[in-house]
């Protein structure tokens, strides 16, 4: 299997890592709906040749109806992210916490709008963005770290869904969750070959897993 003739969901895609990812998947062969809230920004992945959707990632009933409209798909990759720290644990304030928090809600609401479209994929892969922060996490960087292991934790519980629905199927699995994470700054080009090795392997050996990018 190839990423080419995939139809792949980018939530969140306007930042670099976003272009960088949808113009690797086109030039792979992939079909990439990108999402964003704003159309400006959403216009250099529109020259790239994505088909773009005005949609917020964090929203379950925008990211349901987009779901509802675009029909099957093959991958979902919430990209809202960003960082927040610094001063201690006396520095972590509740406004940085509150600005990090939609990066959790995005991959709640993708994952269950397209749980029944990426099951019903004959390769179907959801992945998110975490950080090695989350395996040593600093004070300085606290809440960071702990929106990033609550996204990793979802994450595992989308993989276990995944795997009990073909369990009760009685079918193969075919549908992978998966973890990226980047060791200090998300590096563009690192996660865009990642995203699309997504289907160098089969669902069994990627479900659950934890992969460095």
């Amino acid at each position: 299997m190839t990423a080419a003739d995939r139809r792949v969901v980018i939530a969140g895609a306007t930042s670099d890592a976003g272009l960088a990812t949808a113009t690797a998947l086109i030039e792979a062969g992939a079909r990439v709906v990108a999402t964003g809230r704003s159309p400006e920004r959403l216009a250099r992945l529109r020259d790239a040749g994505a088909q773009i959707e005005l949609a917020d990632a964090t929203s379950i009933a925008e990211m349901s109806a987009l779901a509802e409209r675009i029909g099957p798909v093959d991958a979902v990759l919430p990209l809202v992210g960003g960082w927040r720290g610094g001063g201690g644990l006396a520095g972590q304030s509740d406004e940085d916490f509150a600005a990090l928090l939609p990066a959790l809600h995005a991959v709640r609401a993708t994952s269950r709008a397209f749980d029944t479209a990426l099951r019903a994929s004959d390769a179907g892969r959801f992945a998110i963005v975490s950080s090695t922060a989350v395996a040593r996490p600093l004070a300085g960087g606290a809440n960071y770290a702990a929106i990033k292991a609550a996204s990793e934790a979802w994450a595992r519980g989308v993989a276990q869904g995944y795997a009990k629905a073909a369990r009760d199927a009685g079918s193969g699995l075919h549908t992978a969750s998966v973890i990226f994470r980047a060791e200090g700054a998300l590096q563009p080009d690192g996660l865009a070959r990642a995203v699309v090795a997504l289907w160098d392997e089969d669902a069994t050996a990627l479900n659950d897993s934890i992969r460095s990018i």
